[in-house]
């Protein structure tokens, strides 16, 4: 049985993405290459910078989408994001799943509730290239209907450098650039600022990181061994932490932080 990758509108396809001439253009072919190679519901290319507020360099959204999910995920709540954080390691997969990279409690934290359960994605494979020690671009695959299946998974991990390549080509013609002293960067600069000194006023240090692995969707166990300390320490601190903002969920933390991204 003849593989997908023997057919001539593969070939044909993948020639589209070598003798375009535009961003607009290898990011169409590209999309359209990956829709042989795999069924998919949408796609997203981003671009994660350490210092600069994230961009998005194409999509395949509807109008609608867009404002919904993007717009409102590019004021500030990406910094919420595992796949922001994965970006911006040192050291990242070229290609992965995103179901297999979240903190344990991801999917029961008020951002996932929020931003990734609105998108009805079931599965996304996320392809990740760098483009300098500031800069990572992430093409986003997702599936609404269903998950990939391992077929599918495989025909992904095979097209990786093809997707690499052709992402970066899509940067350098978009013409995109790391922001610079930019309203993105400073954006950007009050966003972290925000986070990091989110409940300042009232918290101490140690209930401040406790504060932001809460966010990113971390259980209390694993908050324990990300910090090094006894789970009940962890539970001592939480309860502290709602205490002091006069808070009973995480819901309400969630709440707290999105209004102090909004005040900014």
């Amino acid at each position: 049985m003849a593989s997908k990758f023997d057919s001539a509108k593969w070939h044909a396809s993948v020639a589209k993405i070598i003798e375009a001439t535009d961003g607009g253009q290898s990011a169409a072919a590209l999309i359209d290459t990956v829709g042989i190679a795999v069924n998919h519901d949408g796609t997203c290319l981003l671009a994660f910078h350490k210092d600069a507020r994230a961009e998005v360099i194409h999509h395949t959204l509807e109008p609608a989408g867009q404002k919904h999910y993007l717009e409102r995920y590019l004021a500030g709540p990406y910094l919420l994001d595992p796949l922001y954080q994965l970006a911006l390691q040192s050291k990242r997969a070229k290609v992965c799943r995103f179901r297999e990279q979240l903190p344990d409690r991801f999917r029961s934290s008020e951002y996932y509730r929020q931003y990734c359960d609105q998108t009805h994605l079931l599965d996304e494979m996320d392809f990740l290239a760098p483009v300098d020690e500031q800069t990572t671009l992430v093409l986003v695959v997702g599936k609404r209907r269903r998950r990939f299946s391992k077929a599918e998974l495989n025909r992904l991990r095979l097209i990786e450098p093809m997707v690499q390549v052709a992402i970066m080509k899509i940067w350098r013609q978009s013409g995109a650039k790391q922001p610079v002293e930019s309203g993105e960067d400073l954006m950007h600069r009050r966003l972290i600022e925000c986070f990091e000194k989110f409940g300042e006023s009232s918290l101490t240090d140690r209930e401040r990181q406790v504060s932001q692995l809460l966010l990113r969707g971390y259980s209390s166990k694993a908050i324990a061994r990300v910090l090094k300390i006894a789970p009940g320490t962890v539970m001592v601190h939480k309860r502290n932490v709602f205490g002091k903002l006069d808070i009973s969920s995480q819901y309400e933390l969630f709440s707290l932080f999105i209004d102090e991204l909004g005040a900014r």
